[in-house]
Parts: structure tokens; sequence; C-alpha cells
């Protein structure tokens, strides 16, 4: 009993619980009333269980006596629940315009893509059922006539500047634009703007575009341009404009029209100017005097780039020449006077003694005091203080200011060459003893020999 239960309990189980498969619809909109070259939209539905991997690749396909093309912004996608199993779908819309009456027959045909199953992505292909429709004959146009066929059709046209008046050479230019519901631009037949006798007419290549953002709809749109020309005088016509439309929405057809313009052409303005001679004592035109002012702005700014090119270059040696004055001003005699007496002021006694030091070799002296020997007994007297406090710690403070005024001194500026003695006393000491002066004149005295540290009292 209770195997028999299950058996009817499955039997209640819809079949695509245990494999939903992909698979797709198509679906005419609107079959009846449909006239020759009315657009029908067919729309073809494709459905997997799960979710697509890769779009559906729709084809396109011959369908004798129409024109079939693929509606651009017409895909969207779609979800269904079918026993249970929810599908993902994606409609994409075909356009077919029927050029005759008849039946038409869509024939089935093959859509591959990809989509989710248990995880993994399979590649699957389902056909599109074939479906067909009739188009029947307009009976103000006969059966096999072609006629176009549109909804809230509307002829508009604009001139490039006012159409009642011209000139002779000028052109006009005319554009004429249709748009309409319901259609492509492609299918939307030329118009015949007629002619216009004593003006020239020229055409342009049309323009066409589809998509066009109509409140609630899509429109698509031919735009026709139009030149005309004058090469005489004289008051011509441009004919009205008639179009003819077989309305979809109202099964009549329907003619929208433009009205004619008449166009006034004159004698050209004359082209030839009088010259008159110019005034010597006129002013010069300003164009003329603009002209000059560039070219004296150019010639200065050449001028400039050209002594910038030239102190570039000259650069290096201008550089070489101030560093070799620069120079020449520190070794000048003044410039190392000027310095010792400012290192005598202001900096300390050690640094004020190995300054008089150099300053005494500069001027060709051994020793600091055979140089101070040359000078005035003040110069002596200051130096004696300044070696005293650094070697022998004796207290007392030298002049620096009367230091500062007594080294320069005529006998300094002559450059003398010392005798052969030793150097100072390492403690200080400058003063020698005279005997011991004679006594390194001679020849007979013995470096090191001889020297007597100062005395206080000396």
């Amino acid at each position: 009993m209770t195997k028999a239960a299950l058996a009817i309990a499955l039997l209640f189980i819809p079949s695509c619980a245990f494999g939903a498969e992909p698979f797709a619809r198509t679906i005419v909109e609107g079959k009846g009333g449909i006239v020759p070259g009315q657009q029908v939209l067919v729309d073809v539905d494709v459905y997997v269980p799960d979710f697509f991997t890769s779009p559906p690749q729709f084809p396109l396909f011959d369908l004798p006596n129409a024109l079939v093309t693929l509606a651009g912004g017409r895909s969207q996608n779609l979800t269904e629940t079918i026993d249970g199993v929810q599908y993902t779908g994606i409609r994409k819309t075909y356009a077919i315009v029927p050029q005759i009456s008849g039946t038409y027959a869509l024939p089935e045909f093959g859509i591959d893509f990809s989509y989710s199953s248990d995880g993994k992505s399979v590649k699957a292909t389902v056909n599109a059922p074939a479906v067909s429709f009739s188009v029947e004959g307009s009976a103000e146009e006969g059966e096999q006539r072609v006629t176009f066929a549109a909804s809230d059709l509307t002829v508009e046209q604009v001139f490039d500047h006012d159409a009642r008046f011209m000139k002779v050479g000028d052109a006009l230019t005319r554009t004429i634009s249709i748009t309409a519901l319901g259609t492509q631009a492609i299918m939307i037949p030329p118009l015949d703007p007629g002619t216009a006798p004593g003006l020239h007419r020229y055409e342009n290549s049309p323009a066409i575009q589809d998509g066009i953002d109509a409140g609630r709809h899509i429109a698509s749109r031919r735009t026709e341009t139009f030149v005309y020309t004058a090469d005489k005088e004289g008051r011509f016509v441009l004919p009205a404009v008639s179009y003819t439309w077989f309305d979809v929405s109202s099964h009549q057809s329907r003619s929208a029209s433009l009205p004619a313009i008449t166009v006034d052409v004159s004698a050209a303005a004359s082209t030839t100017a009088e010259i008159k001679p110019a005034r010597e004592d006129a002013p010069l035109p300003l164009p003329y005097v603009n002209r000059q002012k560039a070219a004296i702005a150019i010639a200065l700014v050449l001028a400039a780039c050209g002594l910038i090119w030239i102190g570039y270059s000259a650069l290096p040696a201008l550089r070489s020449r101030i560093n070799l004055a620069r120079e020449r001003h520190r070794s000048s005699y003044r410039y190392r006077l000027a310095n010792l007496r400012k290192t005598i002021l202001t900096a300390s006694e050690m640094e004020v003694y190995t300054a008089l030091q150099q300053w005494s070799r500069q001027l060709g002296y051994r020793t600091l005091e055979m140089w101070a020997r040359t000078g005035p007994e003040e110069l002596r007297s200051e130096i004696d203080l300044l070696s005293r406090r650094l070697f022998r710690l004796e207290k007392g403070n030298f002049d620096r200011r009367a230091l500062a005024s007594v080294i320069d001194f005529s006998q300094s500026s002559a450059h003398v060459t010392p005798p052969s003695l030793p150097p100072l006393n390492p403690e200080g000491g400058y003063r020698m003893n005279r005997t011991n002066v004679s006594r390194a004149i001679s020849g007979g005295l013995h470096r090191g020999q001889g020297l007597t540290p100062p005395t206080p009292n000396a």
C-alpha cells in the first residue's frame, strides 16, 4: 500500500522539476490589419532555468518580399516561473516590413547561448518556433503596390536665412525633415521638392536617424537638404510639397504638405570699390601702425635674446676676471691691513698674536721680534705686554686701539731679508741679548744658544 501511494505522489510532481531545460517563444505583435509597408514587430524570447553565462546570439534570416532587421534598443530581460521553476529570459525584437500583401511565414531558426547548470557553464541551442502573419492590401492603393505605412508622421522645413529675399549669386539652403512613429528611418521614402524654374537646385545626401525620443515613443527621421542658387534677377516660386503616407492607426491614406514660397532675387552688390589716392599728410592706417609696432617689438625681443646669448657665452671669462680682481683686492696691502686691525680690535688675544706673526712674515720678516724692532716704541711695548699675558700669565691689559694704530709704519712697507736666526723662544719671549745678536751675525752662534727670555724691566 505504501509503494502505491508513493507512485501516485510521483505522478503529481512536474517532470520539469527533475530536469528543466531552456526553451524559446515567438510572438507577433498586432497581427490584425497589417498593410504593405507597415512595420511588423516579432518578439523572440529565450528562457533558461538558472541564468545566462553568455548572451543569446539572435541571427538574421531571409523572408521573401520583406525587409527583416533587428530593432535596436528593444532587448530586455525577463523572469518567469513555470511549474515551480524560475526561469530567466532575454527578449529580442525583429522588425519586418512586408512589401506586398499575402501570408508571411517566419521559419524556425536556432539561437546559441550558454547558461549555468549545477554550477557549471553549459552551451545550448534552442529553436525559435515558426510563426506567420497576413498582410492585407489597401483598397485605395491596390493589393500589389508598395506603400509607406507609419503613425503620427510630420513634415517640417527650415531655411538658413529669409527665403523671400536673395541676391544674384547667393545660395539658399532648405532642410526638410520627415519624422514618424512605428517605422524605421531606412523605410521612409524620399521627398520630391518639385522644380523651381529659374533657380538651380542641388541635393545633399539624406540623413537617417532611429531611436529619436518622442515622449513615450521612439521615432525615426529622414532629413533632406536642398540648396538653391540664382544667376539672374526676378521672382521665383518654390512649389508646395505634398507627402503621402498610410496611417496604420486609422487605416487611411494621409498627406502632409508644405506651402509654396515666393523668392525675390535682386541684383548683387557691386564688387568694384573706388580707389582714392592717399594724401601725404593723412595719418597712416591703423593696420600699418600696428604692423610697425609689432616689428619694433620683435626687433627688441631679438636684440634682448642676442644680448642674453652673448652674456651667457662670455660668462666663464667674465667670472674668471671677477675672481682674479677679487683675489688681487684681497691680497692688497690695504685690505690685509684692515683685516689685521679688525682682528686686533675684536678677536681673542691668541688670535691677535697669531695674526701679528702672519703679518710680519708677509712683510718679509722671519719673526715677530724682527718686525717689531723696526717699528715705533709703542708697537714693541704693546706686543711685549701681549706676549707676557699669553706666555707668562702676567696681569695687565694691552691697549688694542693703540696697537691697531701703530702697526702701519713706513718701515714696514720695505721688505727686509732677515738674518739667519733661530725662532723665538717657545715660551713667547722675543727679545735677544745684543751680544748674542752680534755672535749670530758673525756666524758663531749655535742654533738654540744665546736666547734669553723677556724680562719685565726690558
